[in-house]
This record gives structure tokens, C-alpha cells and sequence, in this order.
């Protein structure tokens, strides 16, 4: 659909985040001529890329009294994702010239690059300007007084006891998903004696010298926290609910690592019992189980809402038809290349904003939303995976792409995307390393020499 010949409108916009999400987000609606604040209750732009060594004094993070920590990023952690297709499109995340030594140059770097492209993208663009650091967000709701659409948002910055109480036109909520652990259902564990953690609370392998660890999960913290954590356990073991009930591998190159079915239950004796019919006696169970979607900031009279980790509803993973197009969403879906889908979603919810992108109706965008439920529902897909992508993020890109009037994913980041997972499952160890798309590296950097 071309964009729309309809004057432009400005609008005064509140960005909820100051991390990945947040930071594109307020560039696309300046580009198209809205007035932006973002709203940061830490001290520095970057987000979950923030790593602290500071951990959370509830390990499970389930006490809702607890001092949040806003990263669960841990020492080790390096991208699984190659810097070439991770950037935002019109500004590579390549290795700049002039910039320090100490910088890692890798393909796959480590959290601390990430962090400090994203403060090199704040910088090229002045976007700190538009940030309120420190300041948290207590309520975002309808602001029924002022009229339709208007959003009031209650804020306090961390030096100032007053609540700061404003009207904006427009909100877009970028407050990420790496914060609310989701958690195992454990049958006994009530009663076990062991230590429980979730991953947000890892940070380094020291503190598990010489013990028993079960992880619980399957996903890339799981993966690379269980070998960071084998260099010093006693043993590792690693459960797993899509792995098949009888499961029990030893993986190459450890002697104290093995792959296991899901936990059946555990026992006031400290022992466990896996589904493959395996027991061992445990010191600590770390739930590498993901996160929830939180929001605990919005009021929205239950016109959106959590079930089950979904969010909903939601057109395109982004407009709640009910508030369209006053309030929206970046970065809800996962299992996806982060940043230039951040990109693509800012560029749609400005042009929209301002009139120049055509919105369905309300109805029509429920009649959509509704035929995604059932169609996920007929295929026995459960709630909490509305928002996995996976290999429909390039469909879904395309989309926004051609909506906002912009190309289509490069189909060098495609393919950079799809070798890395193949990669990854045949050389789990080696795969950020040693790699064959030289072809497509070449491809990549001759499509960021376009831009200046």
C-alpha cells in the first residue's frame, strides 16, 4: 500500500525505553516531525544491553516487593547473531574508524559492542536530547478528560519526590521483555531443599564451582549458560520439554554436560528425577524459561492485556484496535533480528501517526486478529507462542516495509540469518567463530557503502 497524500500531522509523543527499541523508535517520529520525550528510569541509553554485576535479592525475581535489575545480560554473553544483519538498516553495526581499540571487533561480539553501538546510534542521531534519564513511569492511561486519544502519563525522576503528571497525544510503549522471569512448574518443589534461580539472575560461573546444576530450557541462554557453567560445575544436566521423554545425551567435547527429558519431580532429599528415568542428586535448579510480558505502568480498562503471554489484541503485533493509533507497541515478537524489525515498526507507527499510512478500521483490524487466534488455535499452537516469529519475520517485514514505502529485507540478512541458525545447530561451539557466508559479508558491506 503507498503511503497516503494526506498533510502531514505532528504530534507530542512519550516513548516508553531507552533501549533498542526505544532509541529507533524516537528517531522515526522525529524524522517525521513529531515532538518526542522517552522515558529512561536508568541512567544510560541501552536497555537489557546494560550489564550489571548487581543481581536481584529474590534469585526466582518473583517477589513483586524486590529491587528490580533491568538486564539480564550475563559476563560471557556474546550475540548469536552475526553484527552484519543485527544492525538497523541505515546504520550498519559495523566496526567504525576512529573509534577505540579496546572495541571488539568480532563478527559475534560481545554484549559490551552491542551496548556501545546503541550509544553510537543515540549519538549520531541526538537522540539523548529527547531522553529523560532516571525518570520512572508509575501510570500510563486514557486521559478521558482531554478528549479522544490523549494519553496522561505519571512519572518521577529519581533525585525529585514530586510526581510529574503530563498529557501527550500519542504513546509508544519499548519497555522490552527481559525482565519478568517465567518459571517451570516443578512437581515437589516446594519442599526441595536445593537452590532455585532464574537465568536473569546469572552472571558469571564462579559461584557454581564444584556443584550439581539442572537448567531447565532450550533456548540460547540455556545453551550457552550451561557450558559457561560446565568450565567449573561438577556437573551439568540441561531438561528440556520439546525433547523427547527418554532422552539422555552426553554433549561432545565435556565430560560433565548431559541433555535430558523434562523433570518428572524432585525430592525433600535433594534428588531429582528426570523423565528418562535418570535421579541425581541436585544443588541448584536455574529456570532458563524465558520472560513475560509486563507492563505493570498501563491502565487500559482491560482493552489490552497478558493472557498467557500474549498480548492482546494487537494489529500487526503493534496497535491495540481500541486505541489505534494513539497507543502502540515495538518489539513484541521474539525469535527474530531485533533491530531492523524495531525499525521498520517506528517507521510505520510515525507515518501513521501522522496521517501519511492509512490505518483499517477498528473492526477490520479485529476481524484480522481474530482470524490469527483461530487459525494459531487450529493449528494447536499455544497462546504463549502468538508472538514467536521465527521464519514469518521476513514475510512480516516485508509488510511493514511496503507500508511505509521502503525496501524489502535484504536478502543477504535473509540468508546471513538462516546459514547462522544451521551453523549453530551442527557447531554449537564454534559456530561464532568459523563461518562460510564470506560471500554474503561481501554482499552486506557493499550495500552499507550507500550510506554515508
Amino acid at each position: 500500500m503507498a503511503p497516503s497524500l494526506t498533510p502531514i500531522r505532528s504530534h507530542h509523543v512519550a516513548v516508553i525505553g531507552a533501549g533498542a527499541a526505544g532509541l529507533v523508535a524516537a528517531r522515526e517520529l522525529r524524522r517525521e516531525g513529531h515532538s518526542v520525550v522517552v522515558f529512561e528510569r536508568q541512567k544510560q541509553v541501552g536497555g537489557t544491553w546494560i550489564y550489571t554485576d548487581h543481581t536481584e535479592p529474590d534469585p526466582l525475581s518473583v517477589d513483586p516487593t524486590r529491587s528490580v535489575v533491568h538486564s539480564s545480560v550475563y559476563g560471557s554473553l556474546r550475540t548469536n547473531l552475526p553484527r552484519e544483519c543485527m544492525g538497523y538498516r541505515d546504520f550498519p553495526f559495523v566496526v567504525r574508524s576512529g573509534v577505540s581499540k579496546s572495541r571488539d571487533q568480532r563478527r559475534f561480539p560481545s554484549h559490551g559492542e552491542v551496548l556501545a553501538y546503541l550509544q553510537d546510534f543515540a549519538k549520531e542521531f541526538a537522540i539523548e536530547e529527547m531522553v529523560r534519564f532516571e525518570t520512572a513511569v508509575l501510570k500510563v492511561a486514557p486521559a478521558v478528560e482531554e478528549g479522544t486519544g490523549k494519553w496522561r502519563i505519571e512519572s518521577t525522576e529519581k533525585e525529585k519526590k514530586e510526581l510529574r503528571d503530563e498529557i501527550y497525544d500519542a504513546v509508544v510503549v519499548c519497555n522490552g521483555h527481559y525482565i519478568e522471569p517465567r518459571l517451570a512448574e516443578i512437581p515437589g518443589i516446594s519442599s526441595w531443599p536445593g537452590k532455585e534461580m532464574h537465568s536473569h539472575n546469572y552472571r558469571i560461573p564462579e559461584p557454581f564451582k564444584d556443584q550439581v546444576v539442572v537448567l531447565i530450557g532450550n533456548s540460547a541462554s540455556a545453551d550457552d549458560i550451561s557450558r559457561d557453567i560446565a568450565r567449573v560445575a561438577k556437573e551439568v544436566h540441561v531438561a528440556c520439554r520439546s525433547n523427547a521423554a527418554d532422552t539422555f545425551i552426553k554433549r561432545s567435547g565435556y565430560s560433565n554436560l548431559w541433555m535430558h527429558s523434562m523433570i518428572e519431580c524432585v525430592h525433600q532429599d535433594g534428588s531429582l528425577l528426570f523423565q528418562n528415568g535418570k535421579t541425581i542428586s541436585v544443588d541448584v535448579i536455574m529456570h532458563c524459561t524465558g520472560y513475560k510480558y509486563h507492563f505493570p505502568f498501563l491502565e487500559t480498562n482491560g482493552n489490552v492485556t497478558v493472557d498467557d503471554n500474549r498480548v492482546g489484541p494487537l494489529y500487526k503485533d503493534v496497535f491495540p484496535p481500541e486505541f489505534a493509533p494513539w497507543l502502540s507497541f515495538v518489539g513484541i515478537p521474539w525469535k527474530v533480528v531485533p533491530f531492523p524489525m524495531f525499525e521498520l515498526q517506528s517507521k510505520w507507527i510515525a507515518g501513521v501517526l501522522s496521517g501519511r499510512i492509512p490505518l483499517p478500521s477498528k473492526e477490520d483490524m479485529m476481524i484480522e486478529i481474530k482470524t490469527l487466534y483461530s487459525t494459531l488455535e487450529a493449528a494447536g499452537i499455544a497462546k504463549r507462542y502468538t508472538h514467536q516469529m521465527g521464519i514469518t519475520q521476513f514475510e512480516y517485514n516485508n509488510w511493514l516495509a511496503s507500508q511505509c514505502g521502503c525496501p524489502e529485507t535484504e536478502e543477504w540478512r535473509k540468508e546471513m540469518y538462516f546459514k547462522t541458525g544451521a551453523r549453530k545447530r551442527a557447531h554449537p561451539e564454534t559456530y561464532r567463530d568459523e563461518w562460510e557466508d564470506h560471500n554474503l559479508v561481501s554482499q552486506a558491506y557493499q550495500d552499507f557503502s550507500l550510506y554515508p
